[in-house]
C-alpha cells in the first residue's frame, strides 16, 4: 500500500478536521497552537508533502523560496490568501488554494455586529456596565445612530458582500454597491441593489460603508483621506475583510473630526499586536479580534474545504479552489 501524503498543519484545528486528516493522511500537528517562526515553518516542511497554514503564517517570497521541493501544495485554512506570495509559489510550482463560500454567513454576521456595535456605541456601553460607570439615565445618555432604513454601501459584492447586503435588507436598508463587474440581475434584483461604476460614485450614497474586497496591491489603502471625505458626514465604516484596505491615519483623523461617526472593525493592519494605538482608545471605535469566521460550524467547514482541495491534488485532479 502506498504511503499516505504528509500534511503539515501549522495551527491547532477543530477536532473533526484533525480527525479527518489523521484518517486520510499522515498529519504533523501543532497541539500547543504555537505560532511558528519562518525558520520553523521551513524546517518542519521538510517532513511534509503539503502545508495547511492559516492567515497567521506569513509565507513571503523569501519563505517560499526556502521551502523544500517536497512541498507540493499550500492549502490555506482561510478565504483570504494575502499572507501567501502566490507569485513566488507559482514560480516554485506549488499549488495554492483557499476556502471560499463556507465562511460567508459567519463573516456577514460579524459585519452586522460591527455595524450595530459602532452605530449604537456598544463598546462604550459594555464598558460602562462592566466598570460600574452607569449611574443614571437621561434623554441625552448614550445616544447613537439608527441604521434602519438607511443606506448600506458595499465595496466588493462577492460572496460575503452579498450575504451582508441580504442581512442589511433585514433592517430595511437601501443597498448600494460597487464591483469590477456588475452583478447579474438575478442577484441584484432581489437585493434591490443600486450599482455604482466607481468607488467615488458609491461613497456619497453610504450611511454605512462595509468593506468586503480582498487585499491586493491595488486595494491597499483603498479607503484613504480623499475617499473618506466623499462619505456623508457622520457615516459609519465597517471592515470585516482585511486591515490593509484602510489608511489607518486617515480613518483615525476622520473619526476624530466627526466625518466618520464610528467604525466597526474586525481586522487591522499589524494585527494582533501592532494595530494603530488610537483604535484602542477612541470611544467611537467598536473593535473585535478578527473573529469573522469564528463559529464552530464555519471553522469545521473551512477545514473540510481545505481537505477537499488536498484530496483532489493528491488524486491528480484540479482542486476546486485553486488561486495559484
Amino acid at each position: 500500500m502506498a504511503e499516505k501524503p504528509v500534511i503539515f498543519v501549522t495551527r491547532k484545528l477543530p477536532a473533526p478536521v484533525e480527525a479527518r486528516i489523521a484518517r486520510d493522511y499522515e498529519g504533523i500537528f501543532n497541539p500547543d497552537d504555537r505560532l511558528y517562526t519562518a525558520d520553523e515553518l521551513v524546517e518542519i516542511s521538510a517532513k511534509a508533502d503539503a502545508m495547511m497554514p492559516c492567515h497567521s503564517e506569513q509565507l513571503t517570497a523569501e519563505v517560499i523560496a526556502r521551502l523544500p521541493d517536497c512541498i507540493k501544495a499550500i492549502a490555506n485554512f482561510s478565504v483570504g490568501y494575502d499572507h501567501v506570495d502566490v507569485a513566488a509559489a507559482k514560480e516554485r510550482g506549488i499549488i495554492v488554494t483557499n476556502t471560499p463560500d463556507v465562511l460567508s454567513d459567519a463573516t456577514a454576521e460579524i459585519a452586522m455586529l460591527c455595524m450595530l456595535g459602532a452605530a449604537r456605541r456598544a463598546g462604550e456601553g459594555v464598558g460602562l456596565v462592566r466598570e460600574a460607570g452607569w449611574q443614571d439615565w437621561s434623554p441625552a445618555f448614550m445616544v447613537g445612530h439608527q441604521v434602519t432604513g438607511k443606506r448600506f454601501g458595499v465595496i466588493g459584492m462577492g460572496r460575503v458582500g452579498q450575504v451582508a447586503a441580504k442581512r442589511a435588507r433585514g433592517f430595511d436598508m437601501d443597498i448600494h454597491y460597487t464591483k469590477r463587474t456588475r452583478l447579474d440581475a438575478s442577484i441584484e434584483s432581489p437585493l434591490a441593489a443600486t450599482y455604482h461604476e466607481t468607488i467615488e460614485d458609491l461613497l456619497p450614497q453610504c450611511d454605512v460603508l462595509s468593506l468586503h474586497c480582498p487585499a491586493t496591491p491595488e486595494t491597499k489603502g483603498l479607503l484613504n483621506e480623499a475617499r473618506l471625505a466623499l462619505l456623508p458626514e457622520g457615516a459609519i465604516v465597517v471592515n470585516t475583510a482585511r486591515g490593509a484596505l484602510i489608511d489607518d491615519d486617515a480613518l483615525v483623523a476622520a473619526l476624530k473630526s466627526g466625518q466618520v461617526a464610528a467604525a466597526g472593525l474586525d481586522v487591522f493592519n499589524g494585527e494582533p499586536r501592532d494595530i494603530h494605538p488610537e483604535y484602542r482608545s477612541l470611544p467611537n471605535v467598536f473593535a473585535l479580534p478578527h473573529i469573522g469566521s469564528a463559529t464552530r460550524d464555519t471553522r469545521i467547514a473551512m477545514g473540510y474545504r481545505a481537505l477537499d482541495n488536498l484530496d483532489a491534488i493528491f488524486a491528480g485532479k484540479e482542486p476546486g479552489d485553486r488561486v495559484a
